[in-house]
């Protein structure tokens, strides 16, 4: 029996009727029914010759399938019903926390949803796992599939749920791998002091090596979602805190920062700092002044194509509360409009830092900016004390909601949407995926090209239109991640060219929310592609 919307599916018919509450006139995607969840690790061929053919995003009107440019396929690889090996109370499945007792079905008082968020795949003594942080539930935890194990009873595990130090776990959004410490760093997207980083060390086998979630306050307290090691040790982090309502939008009110710790083999100590961008004179634009006046000459600039900005890193003076979006404001400081993710583009020796902005997500906005982007920091290398910023790609309507990026080779770049629930509707359109080429350059910035049109399974359908509410409606972008798994410091995303879907390379997806899926990317065997090269 298959299983759609977290119900079993009988029949094409049969479900369409089991749905027209919903006000659905389209076919019933059949999420999981056409996909075969993949258990071993072959390497995937590249996907065919010519360059991706973008794809039409999906209205945001009923059931939707998601659609692949041509030559991609994809299988899932977990899914929210999925238990876990070894749950602990309510922490009992992939994508559920049934600690409120709920069922795992569309119910109004269903379980709560985890949403399982960004990917990290490593390789572990030949073994291939794909780690997550969820950001959803009273609680976050770490969980790991492995990739090799056919059965689904015991293909996902509990890696952390509980803090070293006794306190309640925040939710997790962010996730990356730290070769220098051996540790899982994972972050919580929320205000000080409950948001931060923290770490989960693993053995030589990739299992943890106590279990616990071991706070970093020398990193800060923050709403911290984007994560990234760069060759000397540093951690970025990309800050994602909505700021006060303004003509329709927020004010700019997230930072960029970076921890160069005292020894790179310990995140218990060092300096943190947050990314200054300076005026044409010389001053440096701060969050006082964008508070004051959200319409700044500023950001408009900054969202003007042949732009650019002198940056430096300013010292973050943190409290005993560690709290370091404070602090960063307090130094003088540049806040953005949400930025969320970031990561080295590759072949730059860590010289060239891309990350996203993911605007108001309200097509009401009147605020300069209000559609984010993508943007690159320039330096002579990591540890560089000042650079320059200008934008990449600027977003509009159909694209905005900029979250997860990741390099699929030199000059090409992956970016997501995250564009919420009022947005989709006000556009008619649910999230997409694009590639853009960085290389080429354009007096307008890169073409983006739709490679997913994100559908939308009845689980979030359901919950679009009769949530609970404490989970979210339509599906979610995330997680975009493509490694060789290399867990040693050659391994960092941006020491080596990756490959979308080719050789040793792996490329995964979650689709958030609804039945939380987690796909992997794959291409026919024997195909190559020169389009992404």
């Amino acid at each position: 029996m298959l299983w759609v919307g977290q119900l079993p599916f009988q029949s094409l018919e049969e479900d369409t009727m089991k749905y027209s509450k919903l006000g659905v006139t389209t076919t019933v995607g059949l999420l999981l029914g056409t996909a075969v969840l993949a258990a071993s690790a072959v390497p995937a061929a590249a996907i065919p010759e010519a360059s991706l053919t973008g794809v039409a995003a999906n209205s945001a009107f009923g059931l939707q399938n998601n659609v692949l440019a041509v030559g991609l396929t994809q299988s899932a690889v977990a899914y929210g019903q999925l238990p876990l090996t070894n749950p602990d109370g309510g922490i009992s499945h992939y994508g559920y926390n049934t600690v409120s007792g709920g069922p795992l079905t569309q119910d109004p008082a269903e379980a709560f949803k985890t949403e399982p968020d960004k990917n990290v795949y490593l390789v572990f003594g030949g073994k291939h796992y794909l780690f997550q942080g969820h950001e959803g539930a009273p609680q976050g935890y770490v969980t790991r599939i492995n990739l090799d194990e056919p059965d689904l009873t015991k293909r996902v595990t509990l890696i952390a749920s509980t803090r070293s130090d006794g306190q309640p776990v925040p939710t997790f959004d962010g996730i990356t791998w730290d070769p220098f410490t051996q540790q899982l760093l994972v972050t919580a997207e929320a205000a000080a002091p409950v948001g931060g980083v923290f770490a989960i060390s693993l053995d030589a086998n990739g299992d943890p090596v106590d279990s616990t979630l071991v706070p970093l306050p020398a990193l800060g307290s923050g709403g911290y979602e984007g994560v990234q090691n760069d060759s000397a040790g540093n951690v970025w982090l990309v800050e994602d805190i909505g700021g006060a309502a303004a003509g329709g939008g927020k004010v700019p009110n997230s930072f960029v920062y970076r921890f160069t710790p005292t020894t790179v083999d310990d995140l218990s100590a060092g300096t943190l700092q947050a990314l200054q961008v300076q005026r044409s004179d010389g001053t440096a634009v701060t969050a006082k002044q964008l508070a004051d006046n959200p319409s700044d000459s500023f950001i408009s600039d900054l969202h003007h194509y042949g732009t650019s900005f002198s940056t430096k890193w300013v010292t973050v003076p943190l409290g005993a509360d560690s709290n370091a979006t404070a602090g960063a404001a307090a130094a003088g400081a540049t806040p953005f409009k949400r930025p969320e993710n970031g990561v080295f583009r590759p072949g730059t020796n860590f010289g060239e830092f891309y990350f996203t902005e993911t605007g108001d997500t309200d097509s009401a906005s009147t605020l300069p900016g209000a559609y984010g982007g993508i943007f690159r920091l320039t330096q002579s290398a990591p540890t560089s004390q000042t650079g320059t910023l200008a934008p990449v790609f600027l977003g509009d309507l159909t694209h905005t909601g900029l979250d997860n990026i990741q390099f699929a080779r030199k000059d090409k770049l992956l970016v997501v949407e995250d564009a919420g629930d009022k947005l989709h509707a006000q556009r008619d359109a649910l999230d997409s995926g694009y590639l853009l080429d960085v290389g080429t350059h354009r007096k307008n910035g890169p073409t983006a090209v739709r490679w997913l049109a994100e559908g939308r399974d009845a689980s979030a359908a359901y919950d679009h239109t009769f949530s609970p509410g404490y989970n979210d409606g339509d599906n979610e972008i995330t997680g975009i991640h493509i490694s060789n798994g290399d867990v040693t410091t050659a391994g960092i995303l941006g020491a080596q060219v990756p490959q979308l879907v080719s050789g040793q390379y792996r490329t995964f997806w979650t689709q958030q929310h609804g039945d939380n899926v987690t796909w992997e990317l794959h291409a026919p065997a024997g195909t190559h592609n020169s389009g992404l090269e």
